[in-house]
C-alpha cells in the first residue's frame, strides 16, 4: 500500500471513529488520534521525506486536503452533539414557569462617585451650585489665569500631560474656577467636581488619575473664617463626627493667603501608616482666599469682591472614610474590592 492509499484508509477510519463519538470529550480524543500532533495522519506525513519531489507534492497536497476535511467534519459533529444534548435536556428536564426568578446581580456606584454625590448634596444644602468643565484644557485656563508664572514647576513636562496641539489634561478642577469667574456675576457659591491628571509616580497615596471637587465663594467681605467654617461643616457631615484638623501656611499661586488643611489620619488614627507617610496627618485640601490677580484677570475689582477657594481630593476622602490603605484600588477594576460598597 503506497502513502496515497494509506491516507485514504486513514481518512475513512477517521470518519467512522468521529461519527461514532458520543460526547465532546470522546470527539476530542478521536480527533487527536488522527489529526493531533501524534495522530495517524500526522505520522504518515513523517514518511514523506523518502519520496520523490513529485510524490512529495502530490501526497502533501492530499494530506492537507484530508486534514481540512476532517477538521470541518469534527466541527459539524460537535455542533450535532450539542444539538442532541439540548434536545435531550428539553425532553427530560422539567421547567416550572411559575418558579420565582433568582435575584439579579445588582451593580452599584463606584465609592468615589458615591461620595461625590453625597458632597454635592451637602454643598447644595448650603446654597452652592454645581459647575462642570472639560478635561482637556488650555494652558491659560489651567495655569495662566490662575496666576501661575511661566517658570512654575507645575508647568513642566514631568508634572503635566501635554498634548501635541499645546493643550493639556487639566491638573486640577481649578480650571473650572476660571471659566466660572468669566461666566457668572458675583456673588455666587459653586463647586466643580471632576477627574484630573498628574504626571505622578504611582504609589499607595499618589495616582496619575484622580478626582477633585473645586469649591469657590465670591462675594463681599469674605474672610478665612468663612472658609474654615465651611470646611468644618463639610467634614463633620461626611464623617458624621467631629474631625481633628490643622491649618498650615501653604503657597498656591491662585490664593493669598494660602493654607493646607490636614486631617488626622483616620486609617491609623494618627499613629502613622503608609497612607499618611507615618506622619499621622493627611493633606486633604489646599485652600485660601482668592488671589487679587485671579479676580482681576476675570474682570472683577478685588477691592470690591473677595472670596475663598479650595480643592478637595475625593480619593483621599474615601480612603479616610473606609480605612483604605492604597489609592491604587480605585483604578484597579477589582470587583472584590468594589463589591464592598
Amino acid at each position: 500500500m503506497n502513502l496515497s492509499e494509506e491516507l485514504d484508509s486513514i481518512y475513512q477510519e477517521a470518519i467512522q471513529k468521529i461519527s461514532s463519538s458520543i460526547s465532546e470529550e470522546d470527539l476530542d480524543r478521536n480527533k487527536n488520534d488522527f489529526i493531533g500532533k501524534k495522530g495517524k495522519l500526522t505520522a504518515v506525513l513523517k514518511n514523506v521525506a523518502s519520496l520523490s519531489i513529485e510524490e512529495k507534492k502530490t501526497v502533501g497536497q492530499k494530506a492537507n486536503e484530508l486534514s481540512k476535511k476532517l477538521e470541518n467534519f469534527v466541527l459539524e459533529t460537535k455542533a450535532s452533539l450539542k444539538k442532541k444534548l439540548f434536545e435531550n435536556q428539553a425532553a427530560f428536564e422539567f421547567f416550572d414557569s411559575l418558579r420565582p426568578l433568582p435575584n439579579p446581580s445588582n451593580g452599584s456606584l463606584h465609592p468615589i462617585t458615591q461620595i461625590q454625590y453625597e458632597i454635592e448634596d451637602i454643598f447644595a444644602s448650603m446654597g452652592f451650585s454645581i459647575m462642570d468643565g472639560p478635561e482637556i484644557e488650555t494652558d491659560i485656563n489651567n495655569f495662566g489665569a490662575l496666576n501661575f508664572t511661566e517658570d512654575h514647576p507645575a508647568r513642566e513636562m514631568q508634572d503635566t500631560f501635554y498634548l501635541e496641539n499645546g493643550n493639556l489634561l487639566r491638573t486640577h478642577t481649578s480650571a473650572i474656577q476660571v471659566r466660572t469667574l468669566r461666566k457668572l456675576k458675583p456673588p455666587f457659591r459653586i463647586i466643580a467636581p471632576g477627574r484630573v491628571f498628574r504626571y505622578e509616580e504611582v504609589d499607595a497615596s499618589h495616582e496619575h488619575t484622580f478626582y477633585q471637587i473645586e469649591g469657590m465663594v465670591v462675594g463681599k467681605d469674605i474672610s478665612a473664617a468663612n472658609l474654615i467654617d465651611t470646611m468644618q461643616v463639610l467634614l463633620s457631615r461626611i464623617f458624621e463626627k467631629e474631625i481633628k484638623t490643622r491649618l498650615r501656611p501653604g503657597y498656591f499661586p491662585f490664593v493669598e493667603p494660602g493654607f493646607e488643611l490636614d486631617i488626622n489620619c483616620l486609617v491609623c488614627e494618627g499613629k502613622g501608616c503608609p497612607v499618611c507617610k507615618q506622619s499621622g496627618w493627611l493633606e486633604l485640601l489646599p485652600c485660601g482666599l482668592i488671589h487679587p490677580n485671579v479676580l482681576s484677570h476675570a474682570g472683577l475689582d478685588p477691592k470690591e469682591w473677595t472670596g475663598f477657594a479650595f480643592g478637595l481630593g475625593l480619593d483621599r476622602l474615601v480612603m479616610m472614610r473606609y480605612g483604605i490603605h492604597d489609592i491604587r484600588y480605585f483604578q484597579s477594576g477589582n470587583l472584590r474590592f468594589l463589591k464592598q460598597f
